[in-house]
């Protein structure tokens, strides 16, 4: 059997000065490491760099050895950065409340292999995301959420991510708030989703309030969770036209779909360690 190459990616960023480049290649090829792709990018607004590689390294070359050659780099450079081997999977727990759409599209590429990432669980304030949980044979957890358990109900969620090892948080339309506590404890591990009529249509039935104001486009973000509710800085965006003869049914279908697509990518992006948050901002490399 042919012996399987193990495959890295470097992420990296840090105050731009020239050499950057030079240095981490340089480094990667002392280990002999092979590079198959390399992205970065330089913000003038900020004066950070940003950068992204994916290499092939020797079978006797373990990550280790390459942390080892990067590290002087990184000091000298002031860089904030981290090495993934992609054959570690990030583990991930889905939140879902009614509307499972966007879990069920995760689940199904879970299932084909085609999510880079391990679900370990599905966490919902309804019943009715278990039949999808069962299908896929992932572990469900029914947790109705009150105002007066609330604080409990975090406590037990905190637990969980913590007991597991999750790397991110995935709100599928879960239709809770997290608190503040709760989302600065995991920053830049929670990812949301939601439709992106805001702030022009909060709260219940967007896409109906929409309908009856004549909203010729629909679409829908995912953003990273932050304290500031539906802010954080954006990862995925996309939109679709819509017209009069649709009707408030139509628009919630195709919401639904985009919202599904759109969750999706910007969970990939995040697990094939593709996203720099930037501030406000994210780099998101293609």
């Amino acid at each position: 059997m042919t012996e399987t190459v193990p495959r890295y990616v470097l992420k990296l960023q840090c105050p731009d000065r020239p050499g950057i480049v030079a240095g981490v290649a340089s480094a990667l090829t002392r280990g002999g490491g092979n590079i198959l792709e390399s992205a970065q990018f330089d913000d003038l607004q900020t004066g950070l760099f940003f950068m992204r590689v994916c290499f092939t390294a020797p079978t006797t070359k373990p990550l280790s050895s390459f942390e080892d050659l990067i590290t002087p780099v990184a000091n000298a450079f002031g860089m904030d950065w981290a090495l993934h081997d992609e054959a570690v999977k990030p583990r991930i727990l889905i939140m879902v409340s009614k509307f499972d759409h966007c879990l069920q599209d995760l689940a199904y590429r879970w299932h084909i292999g085609s999510l880079p990432a391990e679900i370990v669980a599905i966490v919902s304030n309804h019943e009715q995301a278990r039949s999808c949980a069962e299908h896929y044979g992932l572990p469900f957890h029914h947790w109705p959420v009150t105002k007066e358990n609330k604080a409990e109900r975090e406590a037990q969620l905190i637990d969980l991510i913590d007991s597991e090892n999750i790397d991110l948080v995935v709100l599928a339309r879960y239709m809770q708030v997290l608190s503040e506590e709760l989302c600065g404890r995991y920053p830049g591990k929670i990812i949301n989703i939601h439709h992106s009529f805001l702030p022009a249509f909060k709260g219940a039935a967007p896409y109906s309030r929409a309908h009856e104001r004549g909203v010729k486009l629909i679409g829908a973000t995912g953003h990273y969770v932050t304290t500031d509710l539906d802010e954080g800085p954006i990862i995925e965006q996309h939109a679709e036209r819509v017209t009069h003869a649709n009707s408030a049914a139509e628009f919630v279908s195709i919401g639904r779909g985009i919202e599904s697509r759109v969750l999706t990518r910007a969970v990939i992006a995040h697990c094939e360690h593709r996203v720099f948050i930037n501030g406000i901002k994210t780099v998101v490399f293609s």
